[in-house]
Parts: C-alpha cells; structure tokens; sequence
C-alpha cells in the first residue's frame, strides 16, 4: 500500500510541476506569437494526442513521464521549408528580448506555483510543533547560549540590530536559524518561560557547513521540547527493566532536568555509562498507579556503539515523544506575502547550496534523485494535504532553480546565450553551441548518476 501510495505521489508531483514548468515556456510563447508545435508531457512513444484546431498546436503524452518540452517552429530543427507567412512566427526570428522570455517562463512558472502552493497552505492553516525548546546537551551552541530547556522562541533579530522577526513554530525557527547560519551572524533569540522573556545570543558564525544539513538544529543542541517522554516498551533483561521501568510510564526529568525529548534523553544517557541517573516518571501503565509520581534510579550498561566503535550508556527503554504543536493560519495577503518570502529564501537557499557544493564546502551527498523524491512524496502524502502542497512547492522551487543554472541543455544555458547575444550583438554560434551542449550534457549525465548513487546509498544504507 505504501509503495501505491508513493508511486501515485510521485506521478502525481511529476505530472504537476512538468505541466506548469512547460505551460510557462507555452504561454509566454503564444504571447509573444511564436507557434508552438508540439506541448508534450513525457518523452519517447506517444501514448495520447489530441491536435488543437485553434491553435494546431499538439497536446501528447508520451511512455516516459520524467519531463516533457514544448516544441516550437524553428528554422533550425525544421526539416522541410518553412513557408514565407510562417517565418514571422519562427521562435529564430524573435528579437533576443522575446526569446529571453520564453526560455525563462518555464522556471518562473515554478517560482510562481511554488508562492501560491505555499499561500494556500499558510492560509488553510497546518499544525507545527511549537518552538519550545528542549534541554540543550552541554557545550552546544544552544546550551551556551543560555537555553535551560523549557523556554519558548517567540523572536529572532541580528545581533547588530535591526527588527526583530517573529516565530510561530519550530519549523519558523529551524528556518530562520538555517538562513543566519549560512550568512555566519550572530543572532538574538527572545525566549519565554515561566519567569518572562529574555534574549539568547546565538553565536553562528562558526557553523561548519557540513552541520548545515538535516541534523542542522542538533548540531546547534536545539530540540523539539515542552512534549511528554512515553516509555513505549521496555527490552527484557535492561537495565530499564531492573529499574522498574513500564511501558506508557511518562519521563518527566532526568537528573533533575526536564526530560521532554527523546533525542536529548538519549544523549545523555549515552554519556553516562556506568553512573548512577535519577528518573523522575509518573505512572501510567498500571490503572492502580496511573498518575502516581516516584523517582527511579537506574544505572545505564556500556554497549558498543557500532558506529563510532565507542562504549556508550544505554537503559534499554523505547521512547515516544508527544510534541506539544499549534495551529498557525495567516490572512490571504500575508499568505501570499510569505508565500513570497519562503519561495525567494529557498531559491537562494538552493543557489548557494549548489555553489558550495561546487567549491566543495558543502558534500554532494545533499543532492537527491527520483528515488528519494518518490520517497518524499509518499511520506509528505500519507502526513496529508499540507505536507503534500508543501514539499511540491520545494521540488517546483529546485526544479526552477536547477532549470537556471548556467549550463547549456538546461534553461539557464540558453539564458546564457542570450545575454552574450544582447551584449555583443552577436548570436552564440552553432558550432560553439553544439560543443557546450556537450558539455551540459556531460555534467547532467554526472550530476544524475551522484544524485542515483545517494538515493540508493540512503535507501540500502550503505
């Protein structure tokens, strides 16, 4: 069921972001009176046509659905004559202005379907985790900071000024972090806890850029706190079990401090191997001692991590984390706003994630392919309709940063061309162009077979 469910996901995502991506490059040339021959979704043997009588354009779905074009009248690719009459309409013949255009709607078309895909969720409403924050382990960027755990981020300003932005959720907060953390500022964090609100000065200017990834938030010590810690099951024969622990038994502190994350539970067991550690649980198990609260010591045996090779504590407990989360809705106009904002914030994001990982600062393990987009969009599926509209607005938003990137096949090259064209009067060359082709043809064929490699490796673990 999972797998129908992925695959119906990833048709579904592919199909979407193809029509808009192509539809861009067609109506931009219709406007412009080019004549468009062919609006195809897929590429090889067509499976469906239907031929405009308005327009004479042919609307096909083909066997493979990884793409699709948009076919124009084209003295280059034309194999017979084009008539005197229809010259006019040749996408050749275009000043360099209109055919900039052209090329370029097809990435704008997914910038622009990206803003209303995220202004429908930002106006529908979606439930987050809230953004308060867990107790830091020590050392951490978070830890130094001041965080205690407990506290609730509510604002984020630049520590040399300047207005302070809200922060509504933990996603809110994972972003705004990601962007200071590229840039390498300093920032302020107004926090509130039971006592008031205070500032965190965050200091990231040290960010490596090897954190800045999935684990980015972990790496900083910043976890998903206010929740409530459930022992989900308990290992026959752990030190957990000796202890007295039951499954549904709520965590509420560990050594004292709060205990409302797993992640942060599990770290600090890991670092206390062999020593002694003070539970404070409530009962919920046992209908007779449901609600009942008592300390618990338990003292976690060393295991071998088989990852780093090291002894590490562990008690033997299964955890479930219920995070506290709300409901954040915005407005039509706001929606539209930060449809706006998120959609410039990740396409810059993308950008300079591309270019280190060109330079090397970043790993190219970050790029992904079909394998792990199916995967995704499965996931983001079964999580419901907001999680779907919104990682669709992240794909069409990579699709559109990737289609202008400078490298010739793609958008961005023919872009390229046009610019040296406006500037020098001259038009790029055949000759010239069919050995860049080449070339991007050669760094697609690259960029593809990393990005298959990572699907697998994330996919076999290895």
């Amino acid at each position: 069921m999972n797998l129908l469910i992925e695959v119906l996901a990833f048709a579904v995502a592919i199909g979407v972001l193809v029509v808009v991506h192509e539809y861009g490059h067609y109506s931009v040339a219709r406007w412009c009176g080019v004549k468009v021959l062919r609006f195809s979704i897929g590429f090889g043997k067509p499976l469906v046509q239907w031929v405009s009588p308005k327009t004479g354009t042919e609307w096909t779905i083909a066997a493979l659905p990884l793409g699709g074009y948009v076919k124009m009248l084209d003295e280059r690719e034309a194999d017979v004559q084009i008539p005197a009459g229809q010259l006019p309409h040749a996408f050749n013949r275009q000043h360099v202005a209109k055919r900039f255009a052209i090329v370029a709607a097809g990435p704008v078309a997914n910038f622009i379907l990206a803003i209303v895909l995220f202004a429908a969720v930002f106006a529908t409403g979606v439930s987050e985790p809230a953004a308060i924050v867990a107790a830091p382990a020590a050392n951490t960027p978070a830890a130094l900071a001041g965080f205690d755990g407990g506290e609730t981020v509510v604002a984020v300003r630049n520590s040399d000024g300047g207005r302070g932005e809200p922060v509504r959720s933990w996603s809110d907060l994972r972003w705004k972090l990601l962007g200071a953390a590229f840039d390498h500022h300093r920032v302020i964090l107004s926090a509130k806890d039971s006592h008031g609100t205070s500032d965190f000065p965050l200091d990231l200017r040290d960010v490596a850029e090897k954190d800045v990834d999935d684990d980015f938030m972990s790496h900083l010590g910043f976890e998903p706190g206010g929740g409530k810690l459930i022992v989900a099951g308990v290992q026959a024969g752990s030190a957990a079990q000796h202890a007295g622990l039951a499954a549904g038994d709520r965590l509420v502190s560990i050594d004292g401090k709060p205990a409302d994350n797993a992640t942060a539970f599990i770290a600090y067991v890991k670092t206390h191997a062999g020593k002694p550690m003070t539970l404070q649980v409530e009962r919920g198990g046992d209908a007779q001692q449901a609600g009942k609260s008592e300390e618990i010591h338990v003292v976690p045996l060393a295991q071998r991590d088989d990852a780093t090779g090291e002894s590490i504590g562990r008690i033997g407990a299964e955890l479930a984390t219920q995070v506290p989360s709300i409901q954040v809705r915005y407005g039509p106009i706001e929606s539209l706003q930060l449809g706006a904002h998120r959609t410039w914030d990740l396409a810059a994001y993308s950008v300079r994630m591309f270019g280190r990982m060109l330079t090397g600062e970043a790993s190219l393990k970050n790029l992904s392919g079909p394998v792990t987009i199916a995967d995704y969009a499965g996931k983001s599926a079964r999580l419901g309709p907001s999680a779907f509209l919104s990682f669709l607005a992240l794909v069409s938003i990579s699709l559109g940063v990737l289609n202008l990137l400078p490298i010739p096949v793609l958008d961005g090259g023919h872009l390229l061309y046009y610019l040296v064209e406006a500037a020098t009067g001259k038009a790029v060359s055949d000759r010239l162009q069919l050995v860049l082709q080449r070339a991007g043809l050669a760094c697609i064929v690259a960029l593809s077979a990393i990005a298959l490699f990572n699907d697998l490796a994330r996919l076999i673990h290895f």
